[in-house]
């Protein structure tokens, strides 16, 4: 197992544990971070990997030492086959989780359950319902919030995922974290990326730092406790003390986690992508349904992933649009 398992170790020694899992392109909402406002051209439905191509991609990468799947889309929970799609990857020995933007989530509450996917993050960037719409070009902000709430009383440990953006949801930061007072929830705020289509730029962003000094300004010193980061953690964790959650911060663009990194990211269609800032990808699809062997394309695939944010190693390659534009829009990457 342990030479099978080097197929997953990079060349700068990093094992790569954690698999995210892409169902669909599909999304019940438009996030402007997420998605062009022109859209997107969707893959054609015979380039989507089936309920059976999931599994046994999932299932190599699980033979293969991966611990922890992560599934996400779009929203995965719009694709009609989830259901069984849950139920097969409940069998592999990994532990299962989910991104969702929680909008039709009530209605898996015994399926996710049946799974054991009990850890769900919840994508919510205002807890104002006409910023919500404004952003996801959508008004389901009730449904949202009553889903998150549902979650919580249902036994799910929820995370709250918040993309930060200067002037629009930045004045949210201490309300976002004055949710964690009552709920056991970590409120997570993350810094702006650059996608195609979503019109980044670094005055957008609202950084670690940042973040930071909203907090210190709202709190006492002897109130905030760092919190101890779990191995290979993207973000960096916090509590309010006397809270009963907690919140946090990813930083990956002014403090990128990328020497701990273990996560590599399978997209609807069935392409490997070894960072979520890389513009290669590697086709795991076709050579699955031509009967070949995958495994050295995994293994060419990790061998190849740049030591920081696929080779943008500083925020002046990061601004380069030549550079971040040639990467997907991020509702075909997976969130």
């Amino acid at each position: 197992m342990k030479e099978q398992n080097n197929i997953l170790t990079d060349t700068f020694g990093r094992e790569h544990t954690y698999l995210r899992i892409s169902l669909t392109e599909l999304c019940n909402l438009r996030c402007t971070y997420c998605m062009p406002a022109e859209g997107i051209q969707l893959s054609p439905r015979s380039h989507i990997m089936n309920f059976n191509e999931v599994y046994t991609i999932a299932k190599t990468f699980v033979d293969r030492g991966v611990t922890k799947i992560r599934l996400t889309g779009g929203e995965p929970l719009v694709r009609r086959d989830v259901a069984i799609i849950l139920k097969k990857l409940a069998s592999l020995p990994v532990e299962l989780s989910m991104t969702t933007n929680a909008v039709i989530v009530d209605r898996y509450i015994d399926l996710l359950k049946e799974c054991n996917i009990m850890n769900l993050n919840v994508s919510l960037d205002s807890l104002d319902a006409v910023k919500f719409k404004e952003i996801t070009r959508r008004n389901d902000f009730d449904k949202v919030v009553k889903n998150m709430h549902l979650l919580i009383q249902e036994g799910f440990n929820v995370k709250l995922n918040a993309v930060l953006i200067k002037g629009f949801n930045d004045n949210e930061i201490i309300d976002f974290i004055n949710l964690s007072k009552d709920l056991p929830i970590s409120v997570r705020f993350i810094e702006f990326m650059p996608f195609d289509g979503n019109k980044w730029d670094k005055g957008k962003m609202v950084s670690y730092a940042e973040v930071m000094e909203y907090v210190n300004a709202a709190f006492d010193k002897s109130q905030v406790i760092r919190l101890q980061d779990a191995p290979n953690d993207t973000s960096k964790n916090y509590k309010i003390k006397g809270y009963k959650g907690s919140f946090a911060i990813i930083s990956s663009v002014t403090n990128p986690f990328c020497d701990s990194c273990n996560r590599i990211r399978l997209t609807a269609n069935g392409r490997l992508k070894n960072c979520l800032f890389s513009a290669t990808e590697s086709d795991l699809l076709t050579p699955l349904r031509e009967g070949k062997d995958i495994t050295p394309m995994i293994q060419k695939a990790v061998q190849s992933k740049f030591k920081v944010r696929g080779g943008m190693d500083t925020l002046e390659k990061l601004e380069t649009p030549d550079l971040h534009g040639k990467n997907r829009s991020m509702i075909t990457i997976g969130g």
